[in-house]
């Protein structure tokens, strides 16, 4: 946790969340968008191994990377959207933002919350979203914990990549590929408990 976490921000971050959410129109919704860059080295977790024993892993320390941009709306995780990219940037952000308003099959107005990376915060991007009707929020500084995207991220990895080794690039973005396109749609509905609103707390003694 970074002692650089600002309490009131996120305070305030969910007090006007919950005002968005409160007063949103019927044509319109709320998305938590994020980027997230998983590697093919093998990313070891845990595991059982019993006492005065060894347990040998296989492991690979390949530094292939796979950009990837996506937008949860809650309660509608099965219908997540994502995108990969050579990179993450304004031009990049643009694209997905395109993507996700022809998903949107409503023509109201998309409340995208994102964190305040350079690009999120570039003027072109801005323009852009106003032409999309994609009215941007941004969460406060070292606030992971209050986008449930993340979430999702840390169920993939329970899913396709924890301590397990992939032998090629081709294997490896394979099985991200299985994990959005054929394991989420299949598991969503049990997501909903573990992928929502109820934002972690963190204990300001821990921050101070």
């Amino acid at each position: 946790m970074s002692y650089k976490v600002d309490l009131e921000k996120q305070e305030a971050f969910k007090k006007a969340y919950e005002e968005l959410k409160f007063n949103l129109l019927e044509d319109e919704s709320i998305y938590f968008m994020d980027a997230v860059h998983p590697t093919q080295a093998t990313k070891v977790s845990s595991g059982w191994i019993r006492t005065g024993m060894d347990k040998p892993i296989k492991t690979t320390g390949s530094r292939t990377r796979i950009n990837i941009v996506g937008a949860i709306r809650l309660g509608h995780i099965a219908q997540a959207v994502t995108s990969q990219y050579d990179t993450v940037n304004g031009e990049s952000i643009i694209k997905f933002m395109g993507l996700l308003r022809s998903k949107y099959t409503s023509k109201g107005t998309i409340n995208l919350i994102v964190d305040g990376a350079g690009y999120h915060k570039s003027q072109v991007v801005k323009d852009e979203a106003k032409v999309l009707n994609i009215k941007l929020h941004y969460l406060p500084p070292y606030s992971p914990n209050l986008n449930p995207i993340e979430r999702l991220w840390k169920v993939m990895n329970e899913k396709v990549r924890n301590n397990r080794c992939f032998h090629s690039a081709k294997e490896f973005r394979q099985q991200i590929k299985h994990f959005l396109n054929d394991i989420l749609p299949e598991i969503s509905d049990s997501l909903d408990s573990r992928i929502n609103d109820n934002f972690q707390k963190f204990d300001p003694a821990l921050v101070s």
